[in-house]
């Protein structure tokens, strides 16, 4: 049996909230996110992973959401993130690889 809910818990401004959802409940991690907590001016792109308005550490990613794919390895070095765990929001898709992550969400 598959687990249904995700749970992970989110920094933002040193304050932490548990997010709890469920596979595929929004496009991707930024547009959770920015519903979530209401984040202005957060994903300014839209989630096509050029601006790094969504930029994110997170800790405890597993699985394939844990390769970096697309725009977004280019778009992190071009701002100078070089952390592995350094991501873009908006591309993590929401599936159980973000179960029992730490996500805090970087000042831009």
């Amino acid at each position: 049996m598959t687990k249904n809910t995700i749970q992970f818990t989110v920094i933002e401004n040193g304050n932490s909230q548990l997010i709890e959802t469920y596979p595929s409940s929004h496009p991707n991690l930024m547009f959770l996110l920015r519903d979530t907590l209401g984040l202005d001016s957060f994903g300014e792109c839209g989630g096509v992973g050029r601006c790094a308005t969504c930029v994110i550490n997170a800790e405890g990613i597993t699985g394939d959401s844990f390769i970096k794919e697309r725009n977004e390895p280019t778009t992190l070095k071009k701002m100078g993130y070089e952390e592995e765990s350094t991501r873009l929001s908006c591309q993590l898709y929401i599936t159980p690889d973000l179960d029992g992550a730490t996500i805090t969400i970087l000042d831009l």
